[in-house]
Order: structure tokens, then C-alpha cells, then sequence
């Protein structure tokens, strides 16, 4: 049974509402599991997948780009479209998955058990021991690989990516009926699996190589997909209410245009406005406290962005607003190298893989986003502009002119991101007023970056269900206090945190940063810095027993209350501790399912007496 102290924690921070939602939403779950027959109430009824020509994409120019990438990028690409018409997928963008050839879409490469693909949906469980990640089940079925194939064709003329394509997509339609096996689990995979094949099938049918029977086969994908997204949208809505509910609105707005249900559509576009505005603050911040999720939830509005034209609708000037500060934010606290801070949880995903920069690498989507609102791009030219070829409703590159924007130090309150930035360094500060569900235990967590070097870094997620992801959201994996026995906020299940910490006080200048949270579990944290050229001098008080914890990816050599971090062998920082610096085995992870070794920092601290900590940029020492 729920606790008292975990019940009175739903009722005030997640809401009456959410609650009796969630109730309502197990319950069907129920009811379907022992009387089957009662899901045709909640099935919706859809008019036949009428029309596919939804996308305008200038294929000439997209085909002109990819064969002017550099030798290397060309070399990946192939890799990987020759490992997807193989049956191997590039699961999280960073792990080779063999589903076989043919594919085997109920499997998990890495456990080698499947799901039934004759059960039902609703009794196959999201989380099993055995089985392992649902979600490497549903890699494949994402047809991310779709898109690596149509550039690969484009880039090459070489017909075998076409009939990978082809021939996937009628296998699948096979062996996936319509709401059993892992695959109808979830609307969110429906809708990004559907826009991934449309996308696709979009390059091959202008290119003149798609077939009628692969038309056929689209209106199919459509159909299934469209009717998971209808019947099932109480629960991305009501539920889960972060990135599934944009999914699944750009797939209820693809759906519903290609069977030409207009009434459905109007209604779509009006709730998506008020999901943007719900899930967006004013400055930029998303509600999941996640870049990658921010990420995702972009792509899918660059993707409705880029069929307004089309269908004759568009989103909300408010909407395209805060669209765009969210791609500022991003902007703001991006790295010059492109890449950001591993902030709160992060899935692997990259939905629509339409650009040979890698993963880590965010120039691709805050362009994009930023240009379809503002007109203009961020970035000088490269590969990160095919992103905006993709979804630019057929206009060149040409069309946007570059806007200079300087990087600078900046405070998003309402988001809880805070930076500071030097000649050669920067700093981002996490400092949240919650207004939805945390996901980390990262409160006044300390992000550091020097020469594009992430040399105080964010652990990662590593899983959602595994035991290392579970321990990586606390606060001992972060770079902030940690005190014995006492979490920054509880969690049950897989994915609820409640007794939210409380940001008390907070102040922000061009270099200096002051907060305090306080824990309901008994604990009150002060961090003060200040920041002078590529130097910062952090201080922090609790006013219980309490370590300091850095984290970091580069070697550490301590003598004593210094620790200097090289990278490559070259110094990068000294980190000087008002105490002696004990060092700890630690890991990161960059990407899903994927670790490396790290190293954990620790200051010890007594209640209520500072610990000061000294971080300086080393010049052209050697280690």
C-alpha cells in the first residue's frame, strides 16, 4: 500500500487530476486483460489512409547535399545504410543491434528473448527482467533506419536501399497485426514510426522507384498507426503529459490529414497549441528538465512546422515563440563544439536521423527549429543544414540568411538553467522551481566546460531499466551535495520522484551565481559562485554532514587539496579544495545502454561550515 507521506506528495504535486487519471487509465488496463472484448470501446473509428503526398521535400537539393559531403561522412553513412539493409540497426546512435535478416521486430538483440507478437498489447509489460528494455524491442520499429537508407540511395543511385526499404516495410505489415506484439504498446511509436516511413517513402516515390504496392503499403502503416494514436491518446494526454503527448499529436495531424479528416484535424492543431504552451515556459525551459527530450519534442514541431503549407493550418504565433526560445535556450547552453550538457534523462533518442552529425552534436535541431520561426539560421554553413532541408517545406538554404547571436551569461528562471561564461570556459547551474515531475536528483548541479571540454560533467541515464540507471539519478551523481542517507527527493516505481526539492532564494549576474534549495527530507543547500576570466570559486554550506561531489571524464592526478584534470595529457584545470580531495571510481553515460570510466571528486563538509572549492583553466601545462 502507498504511504501517507507518498499519497499527500501525488495529491500536491502531481494533482488530483493526474491522479485520478492514472487510476482511470490502470483500470482499462484491467478491464482489457480479462474482458478482451471490451477494446473496441475504446477503438476509433478512421476513414482508409486516402493520401501520402503530405511532405515537400526538394529532393534535388537534399541529394546535392549528401554528395557533397567529406569522404568520411559518406563512409558512415553507407556503414550504416549497408548494416540496415542487413538487419542491423543503430540502436540509441551508438549500438549495433542484429535483428536479423529478416528483421525479427519482436526481439531484443541483447537478450536474445522476445514478445509474443500474437499477445495483445495491453498484456505485455513495459518492464521484464528477462526480456529486458522494451525499448530495443522498439528500435527497429521506429524505422529511423528508413531515413538512412532513402540519403543512402540518394547519395549513391544504388537501388539495394530502395528495396530494403520496400521489403521491410512489407515484412513488417506481416508479421505486426494490428494491436498485438510490443509494437502497438505505445502511440508515441506509432506516430515517429509513421512520419520516419512517410519521410522516406516521400524520397523514393519523387525519386520515380516506389512502387504501387509500396503505396499500398504506406496507407496500411498510416491506417495502423493513426488508429494506436486515437485509441490510446487519453493516456499520453491525461497521463504522461511531456514529449509522448507532442508525438502523438504529430502523428494524430499526419493521420488525420491522409485519411482527410478534416474536423479532427482543426481540433488537433488547437490542442497542440495548448500543449505547447502548457509544456513550454516562457523562457525556453521544457517541462521534462531533459535537453534530449527537448530535442525530440523540437524535431516533432519542426515536423508539423514543415506540413502547415501543406494542409492549409498552422500553429499559433504564441506557439512559434516559445519554439523559439526554446531553441535559444539551447543555443545559450550548447557548447561551441555543439554539443550540451548531459541535463536530466536522456533515452538515446534522435528521432529523425536526417544529418551525418553525431549524436551529441544539437546544431542540427536549434537551427532548424530556430529557422523555421525567426527566418534566419544560427550557425555558419555545414552538415548541420540538412536537418533544415528536411523540413523547410521545400524552400533552400538560400532562403535564410545567418543571424549572429553571442553566446553569453544568462538566467532562464522560469527553466532552472543558469550559466556563465568566460573567454575559453563556461558554466551551466541547474536550479529548478518545480512545476512538473523531476526526473535527476540535480539540484544546484555544476556543469563545466573548458575548451570544449566537459571536465565537470552530468553522469547520464544509462537505462530505464536497469539498476545503474536507477543510481545514477541521485544526487551522488551529480555535481552538488550529497549527504548519507538522505536523497535529494524519493522515488517509487520506475519513473515517479515526489517530495520535490524547493528552490528557497536564488540570484544571477554576468559572474556570479547564488541559490538555495531546501530537501523535505530534512536538508538546506547554499552554493555561491563566482566566476572572475576562467576561474570559479564555488562555496557551499548545508546544514547537515555533507560531501561535495565533482564528477568528471578526464584523469585526475591529487596532491592532497589539488587535483589537476588533463585530458588527452594535456592539463585542462586545477580544482583546489578548502580540505583534502578523496577520489572515487565513477561512470558516465553519453549514450543509451553505453558507459565510460569517470571519476568522482569528494569534499568533505561539517554542518553549517563552508567548503570552498577553486577551479582554474591551466595554460599549456603538460601532464
Amino acid at each position: 500500500m502507498p504511504s501517507v507521506r507518498l499519497l499527500k506528495s501525488i495529491v500536491t504535486e502531481y494533482g488530483v487530476g493526474w491522479a485520478i487519471n492514472r487510476v482511470l487509465y490502470s483500470a482499462k488496463l484491467k478491464l482489457l486483460c480479462l474482458v478482451p472484448a471490451t477494446e473496441r470501446l475504446f477503438e476509433k473509428k478512421t476513414a482508409y489512409s486516402k493520401r501520402l503526398d503530405l511532405f515537400q521535400i526538394d529532393v534535388p537539393a537534399l541529394r546535392s547535399f549528401l554528395q557533397g559531403l567529406d569522404d568520411t561522412e559518406k563512409a558512415n553513412l553507407i556503414a550504416l545504410a549497408d548494416d540496415a539493409a542487413n538487419g542491423i540497426v543503430n540502436g540509441f546512435s551508438s549500438t549495433k543491434l542484429d535483428y536479423g535478416t529478416p528483421f525479427d521486430w519482436q526481439l531484443n538483440p541483447l537478450t536474445g528473448k522476445h514478445c509474443d507478437a500474437k499477445q495483445k498489447w495491453y498484456r505485455i509489460p513495459d518492464f521484464d527482467s528477462e526480456r529486458g528494455d522494451i525499448k530495443i524491442i522498439w528500435e527497429a520499429s521506429r524505422f529511423s533506419h528508413f531515413i538512412t537508407l532513402c540519403r543512402a540511395y540518394l547519395m549513391t543511385n544504388d537501388a539495394r536501399y530502395y528495396r530494403a526499404f520496400s521489403e521491410q516495410l512489407s515484412d513488417w505489415l506481416k508479421t505486426n497485426p494490428y494491436g498485438r506484439g510490443a509494437n502497438f504498446k505505445c502511440g508515441q511509436e506509432c506516430s515517429l514510426r509513421m512520419v520516419n516511413a512517410l519521410l522516406a517513402y516521400t524520397v523514393f516515390q519523387t525519386c520515380g522507384i516506389a512502387t504501387d504496392a509500396d503505396a499500398s503499403n504506406m496507407r496500411d502503416l498510416t491506417d495502423r498507426c493513426y488508429r494506436k494514436v486515437l485509441g490510446n491518446f487519453f493516456y499520453a494526454y491525461r497521463c504522461i503529459k511531456n514529449n509522448h503527448t507532442i508525438s502523438e499529436l504529430m502523428g494524430m495531424i499526419v493521420g488525420a490529414w491522409c485519411c482527410e479528416d478534416e474536423k479532427r484535424l482543426n481540433r488537433t492543431f488547437v490542442l497542440l497549441d495548448r500543449v505547447i504552451d502548457e509544456q513550454f515556459s516562457n523562457d525556453g525551459g521544457y517541462k521534462q528538465l531533459s535537453f534530449n527530450y527537448q530535442r525530440l519534442a523540437l524535431q516533432d514541431l519542426e515536423c508539423v512546422m514543415s506540413i502547415e503549407k501543406r494542409i492549409g493550418k498552422s500553429l499559433s504565433v504564441h506557439s512559434k515563440e516559445k519554439i523559439k526560445n526554446a531553441a535559444l535556450l539551447m543555443y545559450q547552453c550548447q557548447d561551441a563544439s555543439g554539443d550540451v550538457p548531459n541535463y536530466g534523462n536522456n533515452d538515446g533518442a534522435l528521432v529523425f536521423p536526417v544529418t551525418s552529425c553525431g549524436y551529441r552534436d544539437f546544431r542540427p535541431v536549434i537551427n532548424t527549429a530556430w529557422t523555421l520561426c525567426a527566418g534566419k539560421q544560427l550557425y555558419a554553413n555545414g552538415p548541420h543544414q540538412e536537418e533544415l532541408l528536411w523540413f523547410s517545406a521545400g524552400n533552400p538554404l538560400k532562403a535564410f540568411k545567418r543571424q549572429s547571436i553571442e553566446r553569453v551569461s544568462k538566467a532562464f528562471r522560469d527553466a532552472g538553467l543558469f550559466t556563465l561564461r568566460g573567454k575559453r570556459s563556461w558554466a551551466m547551474i541547474v536550479a529548478n522551481r518545480y512545476r512538473s515531475r523531476p526526473a535527476h536528483m540535480d539540484q544546484l548541479h555544476f556543469d563545466l566546460w573548458i575548451d570544449g571540454i566537459n571536465v565537470l560533467c552530468d553522469a547520464g541515464t544509462y537505462s530505464y531499466a536497469d539498476a545503474l540507471g536507477k543510481e545514477l539519478i541521485q544526487s551522488k551523481n551529480h555535481n552538488t551535495a550529497s549527504l548519507d542517507g538522505i536523497p535529494q527527493m524519493r522515488t517509487t516505481g520506475q519513473f515517479m520522484v515526489w517530495n520535490w526539492t524547493g528552490r528557497e532564494q536564488i540570484s544571477h549576474e554576468t559572474h556570479a551565481f547564488e541559490g538555495t534549495v531546501k530537501s523535505k527530507n530534512g536538508y538546506r543547500h547554499n552554493r555561491r559562485i563566482s566566476q572572475d576570466g576562467d576561474s570559479y570559486e564555488i562555496t557551499d554550506r548545508v546544514d547537515r554532514e555533507y560531501e561535495i561531489l565533482f564528477h568528471t571524464p578526464c584523469e585526475v592526478a591529487i596532491d592532497g587539496n589539488r587535483a589537476v584534470l588533463s585530458c588527452r595529457g594535456k592539463a585542462v584545470c586545477e580544482l583546489i579544495g578548502s580540505g583534502t580531495i578523496e577520489q572515487r571510481p565513477a561512470v558516465r553515460s553519453l549514450f543509451y545502454l553505453k558507459t565510460e570510466p569517470a571519476a568522482c571528486l569528494v569534499l568533505h563538509g561539517h554542518a553549517n561550515e563552508d567548503i570552498t572549492t577553486r577551479i582554474k583553466r591551466i595554460e599549456g601545462e603538460e601532464k
